[in-house]
This record gives C-alpha cells, sequence and structure tokens, in this order.
C-alpha cells in the first residue's frame, strides 16, 4: 500500500492536498468535472462527468490505542435513487416536460432563461424540477418513458407513522449546501403548486396553502419573503413568477411558523390562559390544526415546507436510549413535537406531500438510526463538494503541510494533535479525564489563535485602508468550543469583558390560578441579573475588545437564545435573549444591531438560518469526529458575498474563508500563499446609488406588454426602418451530389469525371411553390399573433397588441408583408420559394410584429406602454451590489461607480459620457432592472442595453455599445425602438430615444445629432 507524502515539517500529512482553483463549472451550467481524491496519497486530479451522489460514512479504525484512534476513517456509499432520479430528470427536461400542465411548461421555461436579470443557479433548477417530476408524473398519472428508478424505491418516500393506521407522510427530501438558495427553492416550489391550482382551482393534486415550518424565530423572519404580499418577496426579488401568473399566485395563502407551536396545547388552557379548573382533555388533530392553520384551515390538503429538516425525523426505540446526554434528548423531543405535528395536520386535513429541505439530512445519535446515515427519502443532492466546484460558496482555505509560510500545518487538527497532545494527566478535571481544564486549552491554542487572528486583522486592515467605493463591510472570525467553560474563557481573554451576576428580587405574576376581579396576587422571587466589567483583551485589544458602547466580540449563549424562542418567565432574561438573537441574526448588515459584530464565540454551531456572509475566518477548538460535524461548522462561514460572474469564463469568482482546526477529508479546498493578496482577499467594489447625488436619479416604466384601442383597424409599419433578411445557402445547401459507393471514404472525394454524381435539388418544391403562397402564409401566422381571437405562432406572442377585426387586418398585413420581401429580403441569387423555409418565417413574422404601429395618419390611437403591476417602476436608486469585476469612478451618474465587461469599448463610452456637454447624467444599466422584452426564432427573451442616458434637453437614450450584429441584435433593436416610441407616446415620462452605437470614439457627434433630432 504507497504511503502519503511526508510534510515539510517532517509530521503527518494531510488526508488530502490542496488544488490550484476548486472551482471547476459555472454556477447556472451542470457541471461536467470533478474532484476526485486518491485516499493512499491525498493527490486531486480532475475527472470528467458529474459527481455521483453519496454519502459519508463512518467506521473506526482497529488496532490503534494513541490518539489517531479518535479519528475516524470516512468512507462513500452512492445514493442509488438520487442518482436515477438526476437521469429521469434529464430525460424529462430533454423532452420538453411531457405531461406536465400547461402553468408547469411555462414557469420551467421561464425559469431556465439565460437572459433573467437574476439568473437561477443549476442546483436550484434541478431540486424544483425533481419534485416537480416525481410529483406531475411518477407520483401522479405517469409518464410514457421508463424511468430509472423502481415503482418500489418509491415507497422510501412515504414516512409510516408510529401510531397504526394513521395516512404515512409523503416526503421529498432535497439536499442543497449552505448558500447555494434553499429559500430561492421553496419559492419556485411555492410559485409552482399555486399557480397551477389558481389556474385549474378543481385540480387538487395541488395545494393552494403552504405552511413552512423551521426550528427558531431567526429563520421564521427570513422566511417571510415566501409570502406573496411581503414587500420584500423573492416572487419580485429573483423573478420566479411572469407577470401574466401574478394574479395566479395571489390566489393561494403561505404561512411561516417554527416548530414549537406544534407542542399540544395543555388541556388547562382556555383562550391563551392557563385555569387549574379547566380539564379540556388532549388536544384533538382538528382542534390542533385550526389552532396551528388559522385560515389555511379550510383550504383543504396543504402542502408542508420543512426548512432545517435534519431536525424533522421520526424517533424509534434505541438500545442507547438510557446512554443519551441532555443535548441528544432535547435533539428527540424536538424531533418528536415537530414530526407528530406533522402526523395530526395530515389526519385532520391532509398534507399532500412535506417538501424538506437541509444541507445536512442525517440521522444524528440518539435517533435510533445509524448516525450519519442519511433520510431515506432524499430525491436531490447538491452537497458542499457540489457548491465548491461549482463557486456557489465560499472556498476553504486550510492550513496544508505542502506549501510554505503561514499557516503552519500543525494547525489542521488543533484539538487532538495540538492540544490534547501537550497535556499532561494534571491538566485534565478532576475526575474527569476526558475534559481539560479550560485555562489549559487556552494556552495550548493560543498560538494558533494569535496566528489566525493576525490574517483577520490583515483583512481588516486592507478594508480599513481601501478607498470609499470599496465595500468595507467588517470581517468576522468564529470560534467553536467544545463545552461553555472553555468558551468563558476564550470570549473574556478575547473580548477583555467579565460578566458579574448578582441576586435582586423582582415581582413575578402568579400562574395558573383562577381569575378574578381583583389584581393578581404577587410574590417576590429572586433573580440572577449581569452586569459587565470591562478590561482590555489579550487578542489585539485595539480591534477585538469590548468597551462601553461598543461590542465587537460576541459569545452566543445558547440557553439564552432558546428563552428568546420559547419564551421565560423572568422578562429580563427573555429580553436579554431576544436582543442576542436580534445581534446574531444580523451579523454584517449595516444599520442592524450586528453591525459592528467582528468575532463570535460559540459552543454549538452558531444560529440556523444564520446568513452573515462576511465570515472569513473559523477557529475550531473542539473535537471533530465526523465530517458532517466538520460541514456543518464550515457552513457558517460559506456563503459568499459577491455574486458577480467572471465574463471571460462564466464562473464565480473566486471567495476564500481561512479555517484552523476543522480537519476536512475529501474535500476541495486551497492552500494560503506567501505575502500575498489573492482575488479572493482583496475588498469589493461596492456599485452603488449615492444619496447626495438624487438630483441624478433615473426612473424609468417596466414594461410588460403594449395595448392601444383601434378605432378604424389602420395599421402602418416603418418598412424602410426596418432590419434587411440575408438568405442564407451556405448553411442550408440548395443541392447535392450523391453517388453510388462501397464502404467509407475518409477526406474529400477527388473524382470529377461527369456523370459520376447524381444531383438532388428542391427543383420540385420550387414548382409546387410560389412565392405569393409563402407571403400568405407569413401573412396568415401574423394576422394570428395580432389579433385577438387567434393563436399566436410560438414566437410570435406580443402580448397587448391586438386587433378585432380579421377581415379589415388580414389585407394591411399581406400588403406590409409583401414590401418587406420586396424590399427587404437579399435571396443572394437563390429561388425565392427559400423564404418559405420555417426559420425565415419565424424572422418575418417576429420582425413584422414588432414593426406594425397604429395608423395615426388614419385617426389612430398610438401604441402605449402596460406596466408591471407589481413593479411599474424602477430606478437608479435601487442600485446596490458588490462586484470583483473592473470599475471606474462616475461623476455625472447617480451610481458612484461603472462596472465593465469588456473594458475598451465600456470603458471608452462611459469617458465619452462623462466628457459630452450633450450629457446631463446617465447610468450603467447592470443590475439596475432596465430590460426589453422581445422574440427571436420561437423563444422570450430580454435585452438589457449598456446605458441610459439624459440629455441637456431632458430626452433619455436608451444606448446600446454594439460592434458586429447578428439577426438576434437586430431584434433586440427594434424591439427597443419600439419600446422608446410607446413610452414617447405615453408622455408620462417624457422623449425616449433607441441608439446603437458602433464605434464609441463618434459617440459625443451622434449624441449631439439626437438632440437635434429631439428639437
Amino acid at each position: 500500500m504507497p504511503s502519503r507524502p511526508p510534510s515539510a515539517s517532517g509530521q503527518e500529512s494531510l488526508p488530502i492536498q490542496p488544488v490550484e482553483n476548486p472551482i471547476l463549472s459555472g454556477p447556472y451550467d451542470e457541471p461536467a468535472e470533478h474532484w476526485v481524491y486518491d485516499v493512499q496519497t491525498g493527490e486531486a486530479r480532475r475527472q470528467e462527468g458529474r459527481r455521483p451522489a453519496s454519502y459519508f460514512f463512518t467506521t473506526r479504525r482497529a488496532g490503534t490505542e494513541d490518539q489517531l484512534a479518535l479519528f475516524s476513517q470516512e468512507q462513500s456509499e452512492a445514493l442509488d435513487m438520487v442518482n436515477a432520479l438526476r437521469e429521469d430528470v434529464n430525460r424529462w427536461r430533454k423532452s420538453g416536460y411531457e405531461g406536465a400542465t400547461r402553468i408547469t411548461k411555462e414557469l420551467l421555461a421561464y425559469w431556465w432563461r439565460s437572459d433573467r436579470p437574476t439568473r437561477l443557479f443549476f442546483c436550484q433548477l434541478e431540486a424544483a424540477e425533481t419534485v416537480i417530476y416525481l410529483h406531475e408524473i411518477r407520483l401522479g398519472r405517469g409518464s410514457r418513458f421508463k424511468s430509472a428508478v423502481a415503482h418500489d424505491d418509491l415507497q422510501t418516500l412515504l414516512d409510516s407513522p408510529a401510531t397504526e393506521g394513521l395516512v404515512p407522510l409523503t416526503r421529498l427530501g432535497i439536499k442543497m449546501a449552505t448558500g447555494s438558495g434553499k429559500t430561492v427553492v421553496m419559492g419556485m416550489l411555492v410559485a409552482w403548486t399555486i399557480c397551477n391550482r389558481g389556474k385549474v382551482t378543481s385540480d387538487e393534486r395541488f395545494p393552494s396553502a403552504v405552511l413552512a415550518v423551521c426550528p427558531n424565530l431567526t429563520i421564521r423572519e427570513r422566511l417571510q419573503v415566501l409570502r406573496p404580499e411581503n414587500p420584500a418577496n423573492y416572487f419580485d426579488e429573483f423573478d420566479l413568477v411572469p407577470a401574466a401568473m401574478r394574479p395566479l399566485l395571489q390566489t393561494g395563502r403561505v404561512m411561516i411558523t417554527n416548530w414549537h407551536l406544534f407542542a399540544l396545547e395543555s388541556e388547562h388552557v382556555e383562550g391563551g390562559k392557563s385555569y387549574r379548573v379547566v380539564q379540556k382533555g388532549e388536544e384533538s388533530p382538528e382542534a390542533f390544526a385550526r389552532r396551528v392553520l388559522g385560515d389555511l384551515y379550510g383550504r383543504g390538503p396543504i402542502l408542508v415546507i420543512n426548512d432545517e429538516a435534519h431536525h424533522a425525523w421520526r424517533p424509534r426505540p434505541s438500545d442507547e436510549d438510557g446512554k443519551l446526554s441532555a443535548e441528544e434528548k432535547e435533539e428527540v423531543r424536538e424531533a418528536t413535537v415537530w414530526i407528530e405535528g406533522l402526523d395530526r395536520l395530515n389526519q385532520a386535513l391532509g398534507v399532500r406531500f412535506c417538501l424538506d429541505l437541509s444541507a445536512t439530512p442525517f440521522y444524528i445519535h440518539g435517533s435510533g438510526y445509524i448516525e450519519g446515515s442519511p433520510f431515506p427519502w432524499l430525491v436531490s443532492d447538491f452537497g458542499l463538494v457540489d457548491a465548491i466546484e461549482s463557486g456557489i460558496v465560499k472556498i476553504p482555505r486550510l492550513p496544508v503541510s505542502d506549501t510554505t509560510g503561514r499557516p503552519e500545518p500543525k494547525y489542521f487538527r488543533i484539538w487532538h494533535n495540538h492540544i490534547l497532545a501537550n497535556l499532561q494527566p494534571g491538566d485534565f478535571l478532576p475526575g474527569r479525564q476526558r475534559k481539560p481544564k479550560p485555562e489549559r486549552v487556552y494556552e495550548e491554542a493560543e498560538p494558533a489563535l494569535r496566528t489566525l487572528a493576525g490574517q483577520w486583522v490583515e483583512r481588516f486592515q486592507y478594508l480599513e485602508q481601501a478607498s470609499d467605493e470599496k465595500d468595507k463591510t467588517p470581517p468576522v472570525m468564529i470560534i467553536i468550543c467544545d463545552n461553555t467553560d472553555i468558551a468563558e474563557v476564550f470570549y473574556r481573554k478575547i473580548s477583555g469583558e467579565e460578566v458579574m451576576e448578582e441576586v435582586a428580587d423582582e415581582d413575578l405574576d402568579e400562574e395558573d390560578q383562577e381569575p378574578k376581579e381583583e389584581p393578581a396576587a404577587r410574590k417576590r422571587k429572586s433573580s440572577k441579573r449581569a452586569s459587565s466589567v470591562y478590561g482590555t483583551g489579550s487578542v489585539f485589544p485595539e480591534f477585538l475588545s469590548n468597551r462601553e458602547g461598543f461590542t465587537p466580540t460576541i459569545r452566543i449563549d445558547t440557553k439564552l437564545l432558546k428563552e428568546a424562542e420559547t419564551g421565560d418567565p423572568n422578562v429580563s432574561r427573555q429580553q436579554a435573549g431576544e436582543r442576542l438573537r436580534q445581534i446574531v441574526a444580523t451579523v454584517g448588515k449595516k444599520g442592524q444591531p450586528g453591525e459592528q459584530v467582528r468575532c463570535v464565540v460559540s459552543v454549538a454551531m452558531l444560529n440556523e438560518g444564520w446568513d452573515a456572509k462576511n465570515v472569513t475566518h473559523i477557529f475550531g477548538v473542539r473535537a471533530f469526529t465526523t465530517q458532517l460535524l466538520c460541514e456543518q461548522v464550515v457552513g457558517r462561514g460559506l456563503r459568499r458575498m459577491d455574486y458577480s460572474v467572471d465574463p471571460k469564463d462564466g464562473k464565480f469568482t473566486e471567495e476564500y474563508v481561512d479555517i484552523y482546526g476543522v480537519p476536512f477529508s475529501l474535500i476541495p479546498f486551497k492552500g494560503r500563499p506567501v505575502d500575498k493578496a489573492e482575488p479572493g482577499d482583496r475588498p469589493k467594489n461596492h456599485v452603488r446609488a449615492l444619496p447626495e447625488r438624487a438630483g441624478l436619479e433615473i426612473r424609468f416604466p417596466v414594461v410588460e406588454s403594449y395595448a392601444f384601442a383601434l378605432k378604424r383597424n389602420a395599421i402602418v409599419a416603418d418598412i424602410g426602418a426596418m432590419q434587411p433578411l440575408r438568405i442564407e445557402p451556405e448553411q442550408e445547401p440548395t443541392a447535392v451530389f450523391v453517388k453510388p459507393r462501397v464502404g467509407y471514404q475518409v477526406g474529400p472525394s477527388t473524382t470529377t469525371g461527369p456523370g459520376e454524381y447524381t444531383r438532388q435539388d428542391r427543383e420540385a418544391y420550387y414548382a409546387s411553390t410560389h412565392l405569393q403562397t409563402i407571403e400568405f402564409e407569413i401573412a396568415r401566422e401574423l394576422v394570428a399573433a395580432l389579433s385577438t381571437d387567434g393563436a399566436a405562432p410560438t414566437g410570435a406572442e406580443n402580448p397587448g397588441l391586438r386587433f378585432t377585426s380579421r377581415h379589415q387586418l388580414f389585407p394591411q398585413v399581406l400588403r406590409l408583408v409583401d414590401e418587406y420581401v420586396q424590399r427587404k429580403v437579399d435571396f443572394r441569387g437563390e429561388n425565392p420559394c427559400e423564404l418559405g423555409q420555417q426559420k425565415y418565417i419565424h424572422l418575418v413574422v417576429e420582425r413584422l410584429a414588432t414593426a406594425i404601429r397604429p395608423d395615426p395618419s388614419q385617426g389612430e390611437a398610438p401604441l402605449l406602454p402596460i406596466l408591471n403591476r407589481y413593479r411599474p417602476y424602477g430606478s437608479t436608486e435601487d442600485v446596490d451590489f458588490k462586484t470583483t469585476r473592473v470599475c471606474h469612478g462616475a461623476q455625472k451618474s447617480h451610481i458612484n461607480l461603472v462596472p465593465t465587461d469588456t473594458a475598451t469599448w465600456e470603458r471608452s463610452a462611459a469617458f465619452r459620457l462623462e466628457l459630452s456637454s450633450e450629457v446631463a447624467f446617465y447610468a450603467r444599466n447592470d443590475q439596475l432592472g432596465f430590460s426589453i422584452p422581445y422574440d427571436f426564432m420561437g423563444a422570450s427573451y430580454h435585452y438589457e442595453p449598456d446605458f441610459l442616458v439624459r440629455l441637456a434637453n431632458g430626452s433619455t437614450v436608451v444606448l446600446e455599445i454594439k460592434g458586429m450584429e447578428d439577426d438576434q441584435d437586430r431584434a433586440k433593436h427594434e424591439a427597443a425602438r419600439r419600446w422608446c416610441e410607446a413610452v414617447t407616446d405615453w408622455g408620462e415620462m417624457g422623449r425616449w430615444i433607441f441608439h446603437a452605437n458602433k464605434d464609441p470614439q463618434v459617440l459625443e457627434r451622434e449624441l449631439a445629432w439626437l438632440m437635434s433630432e429631439a428639437r
């Protein structure tokens, strides 16, 4: 058996070696490669194809008596059903989602669009597709193609209740790494079920009521974005629903709660108050459902979404029940309350299915199942390794043995190899040989802590010294300790703060007594109150020491947080817990209670649902016996700060989190170079609207379609201004030559003699078809696209542009078609019947549908825009994002910076706009939300021009910087001209002009010409 490579220092090497760049694919593409590690040598190599879904399990190493016995050998086992479902869903996708409802097909097509302002990750799309496929196809009406998943395997999706006779819950589990967008997937599936039910109210396969259940108040608040009526809802934020479907979404209801509400109400409770004389008996399933669901109760079967669903499992008896710790017993109680609550809802009104989402959907010790084994109802898996390789999360950067400089390799496994290994028998607490004295733990860990904190200080100072245009959100270091005593020592050493408790008396209401007219009796009760004594910390005190009014270092008190969740009779402690919860939930958020936090000391893995994106350093001071535990800890620091794609390769740029003491195995990670700031360490450019430049704001309408009221059904189109159409015989040859042959020929034929070829061409087609017939067909499809009673052909839909009289419309359309063919089609010497190919018909129909207007000379009203009902206007005021792309300062713009994708053209254009006297102000259209809908070759798209420019005379130019143009560019530009004409005719937002500039050097002259034309 080959041995592992020795380390530079002679100590035991790491399980795996770092890779130069762990990111292998873009976030919007299905992974095509993955890293494979040799478990003997630790070396990594790139493997073609997607990583199969699998899970790690633990087997203890045998025959070892030293510290290595404390570590576990991680092995993996395939998730067969998940891998088979990937095959099924991929084939279903390629079939055009055969068997799905029309609403489902439209939503999936909308989500997959590559021109969306906010694109959806592949992992999000696949997770939603898998659930939809199972519900509509495999568990619904079936499908014609053979599935890779046997029907019997689907029985694992049924979670049979412990009580015989109850209907089992159908559960669909989705595993997604922290930071990969689970909440967006929830929003997608909420939209899917509610819109389907809203379209066909009798189709009970799709619930119109959704109950989302979560483990704590922080997540409950964050999940409010799933409620369509919430102003900050994800349906608008991530554009999850087409405008035409938004009214359907409003027909449903979404309720968010935490599992604590599932606890049965006491038989002594009446109207929310407790009475000793009241004895109602155990709460019935119907009463339970009415209390929990409120208005949702009358909506029939519901969809349940379990967030952080690794808490929602059904415990079963085990031989180890009596050996569980207090923490493990509490986990079992929580799981029992959660799952039995779902059973009662299912019994009372029906649960169509449960959607379970978690980054770690595995059974824990004490559950009665094998520790670390996955939930059997998992149907989709995109775990931490996949997320790292796709660039969706930060890259863990660990101490490595084969690099020089910081940090030292011995900090890879701090707890066993660096702390416990150096302790003597007297360093452990009396009678507790496995629990070291907290002060000794700190002494042994202090060198590593100072090294990591030093890296944090470098990062902090780097940001502080950056220009004002950079993002200066302070980085955060989190420290995970083995127990509360150790956490207290680390907190005191770092913060310099010591919390002193004093006993005080306070008045409390007496509980559980029969109501009386006089005030309730009161009693005195002793309680503890805490006060702080501030000193000077021993670890970079100028940055991390607490003082009055400034708390950069906090300690997470799990007990205090729990009291904030469940309520506590001691009001002061409940309020303190709520304050701490608010701080923890808002770390890194400007203007929030957690804004000033720089260091967090905790025992557990912090608060689940914690979405702090500015964690840059993690220090593990505890035992890590499984990779699951490693992932749970590191997951707290994996959320990215920047989601800008590098235009050169379509991938996210690297971001890092430095980690000491959390020994990953088989996870792609990176080492830290010496004295070198990598791109992921540099401050991000913070692109935002500046309040002091509010006078340079540009507002624009969000147009989703067009409309007008015809009086005489008179239309017109400026054929001369339309883009020409070229017949391209080099792409589709009009004739081929064939000859008999035996065997296969390699390379071009060399025979040229007469009579050796037979010509095959389209002469028969030409003879049977006339150009007038083709024009007639084009006119027919165009009328269908424009008229009220006609079904528009695919790709030629023109929402809102509707006529009411076909017999008056058709002759006018036919004349316009003929004029376009005569003036704008270049046949290049080919037979005119080549125009009859469907791709050319599509182009002519789309271009004319865009160009046709009401005829004002005949007294018709102009084309007018129809604004988005839920977001009618956009503004430069809304711009606020971070990016690693090249940015240039702007003076004549509401937005401080101009991000550029192609540095030469866009930078040159911005420079000319700054200099031009014709320009009052301008804005780069980057995450501004300004887009123009258009159709091309049977598909719908959104076009985002490069700039919005306000001229000195008040006109607004929609400016595109473009060199070469293709047919799709021409479709974009024609749609933009129509948009500007409609908005101008509307008259509410001034004059709008579209212009495509092909050379920034002449941009100033072109703007001057546009100014003169506008007069």
